[in-house]
């Protein structure tokens, strides 16, 4: 009988001791029928401003319904450092969003940020890093600049067409300039800017990347997809006209000049030699790989558009901007990509931009049944990284609401970025391209501020949470420093 009473005691204890309480689902809501929790994000503007007041509630980790699909939202640096580095194995996939599958001919796997992780896009990253992801002092940096610099000469050229000290559409000038940076380096060819399927191109990666960027009740109800028929057709249709531009334009004239025994003399050729060795890569592989790479282009474009809206807001820092590179370049030049480390307060700028907008990291999904704080999370749950709170939370920034670059800066003039900020998030699955965005957005910025004063008519009011702008946004006022 002691024995007994002894055994039901022990088992009381180990019931309740903490470790075992937290073996448990994270607490949450509770959900609704069909619905899930979905009617608890639309009460916010972005559903990361639902997760942060949400977090307040049930805590840094929380399990959440939204329609069927069960997720999980981690809110803290610590927790998202588990799921993103520590165990980065157990949550390497991606939603089975429609959205995602309509995006890339059918199947999001064949795009490097929306596929699942698997040995395929390990390699495919790996033919990638020495392009996208290049050394500041190696020559394939200098190679950025230099076409960072052909190209600077022609977008200075086609705002001069611009009317000044008028409002103008600057952003589709933005776009077309960044994606022939890309074109440039990864392709070795550009477009001219009247170009009529190169600007229909342009328009549709900036449409696109606007519709990542956004969340839609058929992601996590497939059950409504007959509702969202035309939507779908048309996400459907920009992908299939820019994989056709891509093809005819890019692809064919490499393949006719290409030499499969010489060096490669961009990206482009790199994957297409590779495709010759590889049995494992197949063609689609290869183009939809390029493209996913000059998409890239809309984030600069959209980046650069979001500071500018800071810039323009905040005249102060505009000027401060104006004196460094007049002092860095004396006037007599454009600024170059070499000249970052000297420009620190431009490059703060930039991040501090992107601080408040605050985009938000695609979210994991768990390949395997895991644990996140010692919280059990199922195989197939979706993990939402709230950096959100990251990057505007009062426990990680000095009065996070005010625009100050200079948070970024040290007393030794050099750019010092906290941990916790991960805007091109961390581990495996980190944004790849990260360095061109930011090499092509300095100098971009860069120029503009040295050549313009900009002004706005109304002043831009930005989605938080969110680093892209609609494809039609607010308009800017050009007027020439000289």
């Amino acid at each position: 009988m002691f024995a007994l009473l002894s055994l039901c005691l022990f088992l009381l204890v180990w019931w309740y001791l903490p470790q075992n309480r937290k073996s448990s689902t994270a607490p949450g809501p509770k959900p609704w029928p069909i619905i899930g929790s979905l009617h608890l994000l639309g009460q916010h503007e972005t559903p990361f401003q639902a997760f942060t007041e949400l977090s307040k509630i049930y805590g840094d980790i929380f399990s959440i319904n939204l329609g069927t699909i069960p997720c999980v939202v981690v809110n803290n640096f610590r927790l998202i450092k588990e799921v993103l580095v520590t165990k980065g194995a157990d949550f390497g996939g991606r939603p089975d969003f429609m959205r995602f599958h309509k995006l890339f001919g059918g199947d999001r796997n064949n795009s490097l940020a929306l596929c699942d992780w698997s040995s395929l896009q390990k390699t495919r990253r790996s033919l990638a890093r020495t392009y996208c992801s290049p050394r500041f002092t190696s020559l394939q940096c200098d190679r950025v600049n230099m076409v960072a610099m052909e190209e600077l000469r022609i977008f200075l050229t086609e705002l001069q067409k611009l009317p000044l000290e008028e409002p103008v559409d600057l952003k589709p000038v933005i776009l077309k300039a960044c994606a022939n940076m890309f074109t440039k380096y990864m392709c070795s060819t550009s477009f001219a800017y009247d170009d009529k399927n190169f600007s229909q191109v342009v328009r549709y990666f900036d449409e696109i990347f606007w519709e990542i960027n956004q969340g839609y009740a058929v992601d996590f109800m497939p059950w409504l997809l007959p509702m969202y028929t035309g939507h779908m057709k048309k996400i459907s249709n920009w992908a299939t006209v820019i994989r056709k531009f891509i093809l005819e334009r890019i692809i064919d004239e490499h393949k006719a000049t290409l030499d499969y025994d010489g060096i490669p003399r961009d990206f482009t050729d790199a994957l297409l030699m590779h495709l010759e060795e590889d049995p494992n890569m197949s063609w689609h592989h290869i183009i939809f790989e390029l493209e996913d790479f000059i998409g890239g282009h809309s984030a600069i474009g959209n980046l650069v558009m979001v500071t500018l809206a800071a810039v323009v807001k905040y005249p102060e820092v505009a000027s401060k901007m104006q004196k460094e590179v007049d002092r860095v370049t004396g006037g007599t030049r454009y600024p170059t990509l070499f000249d970052k480390e000297a420009m620190p307060y431009t490059e703060a700028t930039i991040w501090e931009a992107l601080r408040q907008a605050s985009s938000p990291i695609v979210p994991h999904v768990a390949t395997v049944d895991s644990t996140i704080g010692g919280f059990t999370v199922s195989k197939g749950s979706v993990i939402f990284i709230n950096n959100y709170e990251l990057n505007i939370g009062e426990a990680y920034w000095d009065n996070p609401k005010k625009f100050k670059p200079e948070r970024f800066i040290t007393s030794g003039q050099t750019i010092l970025k906290p941990a916790h900020f991960i805007p091109f998030s961390t581990g495996k699955r980190t944004c790849i391209g990260q360095k061109l965005v930011q090499y092509f957005c300095f100098v971009l910025l860069a120029t503009l501020v040295q050549n313009y004063h900009i002004e706005v008519p109304e002043m831009p009011k930005l989605k938080p949470g969110c680093v892209a702008v609609p494809p039609d946004c607010f308009k800017l006022i050009l007027k020439s420093r000289t």
